[in-house]
């Protein structure tokens, strides 16, 4: 199993029970196919650029081990989530 971080940034309108609900279906994945290490949320942050018409964005930060075909599974979920304006996930190593 390889170490991964990824970056999600959400929607600024989602509400915290919004955002503890979308952390818990993200960490729930990675936990169902690997082990999440830290969760960190950043808080809302300005964007350098503007994303579907936001200027800000909420960042979340995972930190995890998992095999490196779970990766493509987990990109689809954050793309078909409503709420993620973008995300990036890189291997550590």
């Amino acid at each position: 199993m390889n170490k991964y971080e990824s970056v999600v940034i959400v929607n600024p309108n989602v509400d915290e029970e919004g955002l503890k609900a979308l952390e818990e279906k993200f960490t729930g994945l990675i936990n169902e196919n690997g082990k999440v290490e830290t969760v960190d949320s950043m808080g809302k942050r300005k964007l350098a650029y503007e994303i579907k018409k936001f200027t800000e964005g909420t960042y979340l930060v995972f930190n995890f081990e998992a095999k490196p075909e779970f990766i493509t599974e987990l990109e689809r979920v954050y793309r078909i989530t409503d709420e993620v304006l973008k995300y990036m996930t890189i291997d550590k190593e």
